[in-house]
């Protein structure tokens, strides 16, 4: 329908905008999509397919940045691989109602993510350089912890590039543009190996998804002139506004 269309084409035009400017823009394409008509499990692993082009995209912006830490991207791409694969696996193995049961739990947990990710970076960045000479063990959880990470980004993908750079922060990292491109680094590779777990199984809606993804670029390459006119706080007060909004209105529509 036309009116499907018009949703979904400006879900992902927002969504792009948003995940250029400040993040949060599964917030938009994720319902949406259900919205459209989409089963959950599948509107998820669409929403990850329709997001993965900007994520590729944004790493290369930050190539440069990248290779100064390119001994350890090895690490992060085979963690990443891991993580995502397992995560996409599991979506898969969980019951359609079981999963659209746990979907306002997942936005809240990405909104409240959202709403005090900031914070709980300035403290993981605190922690981290009062410890910089990790042990063994502390190498060994913080492995384990990009695991879950990425597992989780797998799962459901709103909300990892926050949780990532929280890890990252606690792995000791400092520079901001080594960690966005980190972000979008381990981004990319769960996508990329969750998307094709996804194909093999038949669960990207490929209409609604390449709509949403023509959005999706349209918004990124006009946030690169939006960017420079609009306050990043309004942009993030709009983001927390319409998932809070949106994590109550799926409460309401699960639990009533």
């Amino acid at each position: 329908m036309l009116s499907d269309l018009i949703i979904l084409f400006t879900a992902g035009f927002l969504g792009g905008i948003l995940n250029s400017i400040a993040g949060g823009g599964s917030f938009i394409t994720f319902p949406a999509l259900l919205f459209a008509g989409v089963p959950p499990i599948s509107a998820n692993a669409t929403n990850t397919f329709a997001s993965c082009s900007g994520y590729m995209s944004g790493t290369w912006a930050f190539r440069k940045d990248l290779l100064e830490v390119k001994a350890d991207l090895p690490r992060y791409i085979i963690v990443s691989l891991i993580g995502g694969i397992c995560g996409a696996w599991l979506l898969l193995q969980t019951p359609e109602t079981a999963f659209e049961t746990a979907v306002p739990w997942l936005l809240l947990f990405a909104t409240l993510l959202f709403i005090f990710g900031g914070q709980l970076n300035r403290s993981l960045k605190h922690l981290s350089t009062r410890h910089r000479h990790a042990s063994m063990a502390g190498t060994v959880l913080l492995s384990l912890l990009l695991i879950g990470v990425c597992l989780y980004g797998g799962f459901f993908n709103a909300g990892l590039g926050i949780i990532s750079l929280s890890y990252l922060a606690l792995a000791g990292h400092t520079n901001i543009n080594q960690m966005n491109g980190l972000k979008l680094l381990i981004s990319t590779f769960v996508s990329l190996i969750a998307i094709i777990l996804f194909i093999y199984n038949d669960a990207i809606a490929w209409y609604e998804g390449s709509i949403v993804l023509a959005g999706t670029l349209f918004g990124g390459y006009m946030a690169a002139r939006l960017s420079r006119k609009l306050p990043q706080q309004w942009v993030r007060n709009f983001v927390i506004l319409a998932s809070v909004g949106i994590t109550v209105y799926f409460f309401y529509d699960v639990y009533q």
